[in-house]
């Protein structure tokens, strides 16, 4: 596919400018905050982290540990 090998920074630029332009930079914002904890959610999902939260939650407090 020849039509990306000449793909530079100025067609960048002029893709990042529409996109600007038809989102606005407030929805941009939260878009790609949203991408973000997406990505965080899966890259914990890998890790096994989500797992162990789970398993925290699930576990009774003991009588010795609440708090005054």
């Amino acid at each position: 596919m020849e039509i990306f090998r000449d793909f530079g920074l100025p067609e960048l630029l002029v893709i990042l400018v529409i996109i600007v332009v038809l989102f606005g930079p407030g929805r941009i914002g939260k878009v790609a905050g949203e991408l973000g904890k997406g990505i965080r959610a899966f890259k914990d999902g890998l890790a096994g982290k989500d797992e162990e939260k789970k398993d925290d939650e699930q576990q009774p407090e003991s009588p010795g540990d609440e708090k005054k």
